[in-house]
């Protein structure tokens, strides 16, 4: 996973709320193995109506409750492959919230005024070290729990942090070699 420091440039605007994780990446695409290619069947429904644009930017601004649905991880997966690298919305779901921070997609939660803004400004950028949103001559703050911020700024996901213990695990693991199957005395 990359390190996420600052996340800059063009806003692409979802103006919608309640975008559950069907509707962002439909079932019929989850056939895949890999995390990779779901971007091309992002919002593939809402892709058929006439009039439907979604610029490949930075950073996606939305609508309250983000994300909610079902939990899959491949939501994540098809925001982060279109091309985004952070989404800004007043709110998301637990899980899909979670599930970003899993793989270096960033969330950010604003209040909704400031999303709206954010959408009109049609530029931003995001910092993760200062823990602010910067765009239209301002600077919005943002808060998210230290142990996810450290996951992102360092790009550790969760197997970069077990492989942080390996020496541990190692340790442990050759504490527990016997030199053959156990005898039970029965």
């Amino acid at each position: 996973m990359d390190a996420v420091k600052v996340v800059a440039g063009p806003v692409t605007t979802l103006a919608r709320a309640d975008v559950d994780t069907d509707q962002i990446i439909p079932k019929q695409f989850l056939k895949r193995i890999e995390r990779t290619g779901f971007g091309e069947f992002l919002f593939y429904d809402w892709a058929q109506e006439p009039g439907w644009s979604l610029p490949k930017n930075p950073i996606l601004a939305t609508g309250a409750n983000f994300g909610c649905g079902s939990s899959r991880e491949h939501a994540p997966w098809a925001l982060q492959d279109y091309g985004f690298k952070a989404i800004v919305a007043s709110s998301f779901a637990d899980i899909f919230f979670s599930n970003c921070t899993k793989i270096g997609l960033l969330p950010v939660v604003l209040p909704e005024e400031d999303v709206r803004a954010l959408m009109e400004a049609g530029e931003a950028e995001i910092d993760l070290e200062a823990l602010e949103v910067r765009f239209a001559g301002r600077s919005v703050p943002f808060e998210l729990e230290a142990e996810r911020r450290h996951r992102l700024l360092n790009g550790l996901d969760d197997i970069a942090l077990t492989l942080q213990k390996a020496e541990d695990i190692s340790s442990y693991e050759s504490s527990r070699e016997r030199p053959g199957p156990v005898t039970l005395n029965l």
